[in-house]
């Protein structure tokens, strides 16, 4: 069999392990997903939002010009003038950014769902030791990122460079085109470029959120020592909880074995069964099994009713029967004749009413 100590993290994880994660911000979420989600949206949107934005630019370029055909060059009147140009731009943009920030905000909920957590905020004095921080720079996991970066670059760069190839030829005569059809062209080539880019990223995004799951999996596996500990905290010693259970047991054995001598009668199987019976007339509906016991502690039961002088009496069908009741239950309502029976028997002999 092979040694479980080498610490090899074989065993998934468990619940708590993953729990534990979580609040500490260590989970799995791509960045590449979300980068896909806002350029992409950011795309769409403008679409529909570039006629109004290129019509309110161009209003608001004609009213700035305006203002300044009759502009008094002041220093407030330089400052209004850039608190005016900013205001202009500033709702021009509000739209674009503010899409950014939403699509950024739901793309990381959807990946990990609502995760409030500062222990990644948490001051790590740890993290100043520059030995490690030399190690963390050449890791796995920073060469990993570096590779997935190079990879980005490369493939957009490639992209936009074929776009850009196959428009060569038209961009050679735009030495003859008048301002307007330069800039569309220009913008047709760059919403071409942007739009393959786009597709880019969200295949890169799908397959570094596959990527960094499975990462993280890995990241979460435990040792199977690991997992041993883990339940002994959630569940308790094993070896404690059984040493409670036997005083547990051993504390029910001494109580059962004191209501012996009180019992009227001992029922028993002679190899096997002890059941001791108490009937109480004045208060008890019927007999009650108030100790019971197999092999060495039949015997027991035996013992001590031979000592204080209560009637054995073999019966063993009936043993069987009164074996299966509960200790402080009465006996079933089927058995009530037979009992009374052996009662009666009891009662009988000399010295006993």
């Amino acid at each position: 069999m092979a040694d479980d100590s080498s610490g090899e993290r074989t065993e998934q994880a468990t619940d708590k392990r993953r729990t534990e994660f979580r609040n500490k911000g260590q989970v799995a979420q791509s960045k590449e997903i979300q980068t896909a989600a806002m350029m992409a949206t950011t795309l769409l949107l403008w679409f529909f939002y570039a006629p109004l934005f290129w019509n309110k630019l161009a209003v608001s370029l004609a009213g700035t010009w305006k203002i300044c055909a009759s502009f008094e060059v002041t220093p407030n009147s330089i400052v209004n003038l850039f608190a005016l140009v900013l205001q202009q731009g500033g709702l021009l943009l509000a739209p674009p950014f503010l899409l950014v920030i939403v699509v950024g905000f739901f793309s990381s909920v959807l990946q990990i769902g609502w995760l409030f957590t500062g222990k990644p905020l948490q001051p790590d004095f740890s993290k100043m030791n520059p030995i490690a921080g030399v190690a963390r720079f050449v890791s796995k996991k920073s060469l990993v990122e570096i590779v997935k970066s190079m990879a980005k670059i490369l493939l957009i760069g490639a992209v936009a460079y074929k776009v850009v190839f196959d428009e060569f030829d038209q961009a050679l005569l735009l030495i003859d085109m008048d301002v307007v059809d330069t800039v569309r062209f220009l913008g047709r080539v760059a919403t071409n470029v942007l739009i393959k880019s786009c597709g880019i990223l969200i295949l890169l995004g799908l397959f570094d959120f596959l990527f960094v799951r499975w990462e993280m999996e890995q990241k979460m596996k435990m040792t199977k020592q690991e997992q041993k500990e883990e339940f002994k905290e959630a569940e308790g010693d094993p070896y404690i909880k059984g040493r409670i259970r036997a005083l547990q047991q051993e504390m029910s054995r001494r109580r059962m074995m004191a209501e012996v001598p009180k019992a009227n009668v001992i029922v028993t199987n002679p190899t096997h069964l002890s059941i001791a019976l108490l009937y109480d007339r004045q208060t008890m509906d019927a007999p009650q099994v108030v100790a019971k016991g197999a092999d060495h502690l039949a015997m027991r039961i035996r013992e001590i009713a031979t000592e204080n002088r209560i009637p054995l009496v073999e019966n063993i069908p009936i043993a069987r029967v009164l074996y299966k009741v509960e200790i402080g239950q009465p006996i079933p309502e089927e058995m009530f004749k037979a009992v009374a029976e052996i009662l009666a028997y009891v009662y009988g002999l000399p010295g006993r009413k």
